[in-house]
């Protein structure tokens, strides 16, 4: 185990992969004041949990979801979405489990 990385300062995220294994990998993301985010579009699933903080993800159709501490997203692999916000008072801590591709 180690120290986490530097707290996030605002308008950034943070990425620290924690695990990796069989294909699949575990980051921890910290961010602070986030909003209007980058386009992510994987070809992997990616299971994401907030741990602390406030956040809203956005997808391709114009939806918005809001997660509070304990909330969870599944994010086929293919999913249009970015970080709308997190909020700008606390930094907001996610662990990300990027799932590897499935026989299909």
């Amino acid at each position: 185990m180690r120290d986490g990385p530097s707290p996030a300062t605002e308008g950034t995220e943070t990425f620290v992969e924690l695990a990796r294994t069989g294909g699949a990998r575990v980051e921890r993301i910290a961010s602070r004041a986030v909003s209007g985010g980058a386009w992510y579009e994987q070809g992997w699933a990616e299971f994401v949990l907030l741990v602390a903080g406030g956040a809203r993800l956005a997808f391709a159709d114009g939806t918005e979801h809001a997660l509070s501490p304990g909330d969870w997203v599944h994010l086929p692999a293919g999913c249009r979405h970015r970080v709308a916000w997190t909020d700008p008072t606390a930094e907001t801590i996610w662990l990300a489990f990027h799932l590897p591709a499935g026989p299909g």
